[in-house]
């Protein structure tokens, strides 16, 4: 007999309880009209547009084509090491580069929205669409609207 008082009780504290959690904002914000010049600082998708593995080529390719390779060797093994060695360092150093830029990416947190919104109307070259904000906890993404105007999304609508 008591047990159908007490499961009832329990059936409403849990839904009131469900009743009064915040929802998030479902608003979207418009940020720009167009999306020009969003990403254009990011290239090939990495730190400043530079593509490590390109470069990597390049360096090796400058290195062994030079005339006068240091006394007292020639285009040897020796010197194939060292121009592997010397454009791998700077590989590393291109890919350090990028990795650093990906996690300061990665950090776009911000207080509120207007301060989101400021921050990406000034930084449009440096981010992507697709690039989630958080927002006073609240997940956004930037994306396009059906205009093509550049907008600030909740993740899940």
């Amino acid at each position: 007999m008591m047990r159908l008082p007490v499961l009832l009780t329990t059936m409403v504290m849990a839904c009131a309880g469900r009743a009064h959690t915040q929802q998030p904002e479902r608003r979207i914000y418009v940020i720009a009209e167009d999306t020009r010049g969003v990403g254009a600082a990011l290239g090939m998708g990495g730190a400043g547009g530079r593509d490590c593995q390109k470069e990597h080529e390049e360096c090796f390719r400058i290195c062994w084509r030079k005339s006068y390779p240091p006394y007292p060797h020639k285009h040897d093994e020796w010197y194939y090491k060292r121009c592997t060695a010397d454009c791998r360092k700077a590989f590393n150093e291109c890919v350090d580069e990028q990795e650093e830029a990906e996690r300061e990416a990665k950090k776009l947190e911000f207080r509120s929205i207007d301060q989101a919104i400021e921050w990406v109307r000034n930084n449009k070259a440096e981010v992507a669409l697709g690039t989630i904000i958080i927002i006073a906890g609240a997940a956004f993404v930037i994306t396009t609207g059906g205009s093509g105007a550049l907008i600030l999304a909740p993740l899940a609508l």
